[in-house]
């Protein structure tokens, strides 16, 4: 495509501190967040004739960590497609070579609200559950990649008015393969579970710590475990659930070991105290959900041991989530990863540089072969 072409199709417009370079489908841009990667705007695309989200990645290449992060939600964004984790539309630059090459713009599907502002809300059991239930098939579609999210969060998962749900984000999402022990500063600090806070090895199943520290911040209203750095929140923890066995402790590294054992010990409060029949909505007729079993899968997910704690395939089969249980959405087939080396990648900037661009000149190539989900294949002459 010829510069001057390329040039008439964008237009800039600036939103907050940022200016926003698009192409002209996309009208009618508003300022909807912003997070450590970048601005996003909802707006409407007059193409696909439906309103969507664009997110600018602010400045993906300023250092490794940052392209890093870019390169593979990039990728994983184009290779997951399951209703439960949020879709990508489009992938473009405003600038015409490698050389000039600094931003990128995702164009991904538009929510209504993050689940902060549902959990502020009066929720049923059918709606509690109901989220819950989509956030463990999202999951449990990713770990059947190999990719644990870890970073789980309010924040990071969006909803629509019909109750549907979206995870965000997967700048994060480290395959699960690699073995190595996670970095400590990683996950946001509220629904870190007890592995990651103690430098543990983690498996599939920290993610369902995070969804109980979810759960049960819909159900109180408030953060479960507040903390205010890694050692406060292992207090939080504690105090509230109690002192782990000594069995637990053994497998804690000796520095990490000494430090746990040095702490009073707490003998934590029963399920029925942290969570009593007051907080829950009344029982639901139509699908039998009850308090009892609301709380009965809060203390099997709230579980300090990851040995001990529910997988995400067992919470699923719980009473209060498999009302919805729907093979469909449950077993889709696993997101084929394209990049083998996704996680063992390291890269000088500009190699991570060229890798993006290319990533997203790829996605301009299958836009003009009407290879893009959810567009119809007589669109793809249009979209550029």
């Amino acid at each position: 495509m010829n510069r001057n072409k390329r040039e008439k199709e964008y237009y800039s417009l600036d939103v907050g501190d940022s200016t926003f370079t698009v192409l002209k489908r996309y009208q009618n841009l508003r300022p909807i967040g912003s997070g450590a990667q970048g601005i996003v705007c909802s707006a409407y695309d007059h193409i696909l004739e439906r309103s969507v989200a664009i997110k600018k990645l602010s400045r993906p290449f300023q250092n490794q960590t940052h392209a890093k992060r870019a390169y593979r939600e990039l990728v994983l964004m184009k290779c997951v497609n399951h209703k439960n984790i949020i879709g990508l539309l489009n992938v473009f630059t405003p600038q015409k070579s490698l050389e000039e090459f600094q931003d990128v713009y995702l164009v991904m599907e538009l929510m209504d609200a993050n689940l902060c502002q549902v959990i502020q809300m009066e929720l049923d059991h059918e709606r509690l559950s109901y989220l819950l239930y989509q956030m463990l098939c999202g999951i449990k579609h990713l770990h059947s990649a190999g990719i644990i999210h870890r970073d789980l969060k309010p924040s990071n998962i969006v909803v629509k008015s019909d109750c549907t749900l979206k995870i965000l984000d997967f700048g994060l999402a480290r395959t699960a393969a690699t073995g190595l022990l996670m970095t400590p500063y990683v996950v946001t600090r509220y629904y870190r579970a007890p592995e990651v806070i103690l430098g543990m090895g983690y498996q599939a199943n920290v993610d369902v710590w995070s969804i109980g520290c979810i759960m049960a911040e819909m159900v109180r209203g408030s953060v479960l475990f507040p903390g205010t750095d890694h050692i406060d929140q292992w207090n939080k923890v504690i105090e509230q659930l109690g002192t782990p066995s000594q069995e637990f402790l053994m497998k804690l590294n000796q520095s990490v070991r000494t430090y746990v054992e040095n702490r009073p010990r707490y003998a934590g409060y029963s399920f029925e105290k942290l969570f009593p029949d007051v907080l829950f909505p009344a029982d639901s007729e139509h699908n039998k959900l009850k308090a009892s079993q609301a709380r009965d899968l809060l203390s099997k997910m709230l579980v300090i041991d990851a040995s001990k704690r529910i997988s995400v395939d067992e919470a699923l089969q719980h009473p209060y989530i498999n009302v919805w249980y729907d093979p469909a959405e449950v077993e889709a087939p696993p997101p084929l990863i394209t990049d083998k080396q996704l996680d063992e990648r390291e890269h000088a900037v500009e190699e991570w540089k060229e890798l993006i661009y290319k990533e997203v000149l790829e996605w301009e190539e299958r836009l003009k072969n009407g290879v893009v989900r959810g567009q119809p294949a007589s669109l793809a002459q249009v979209q550029q």
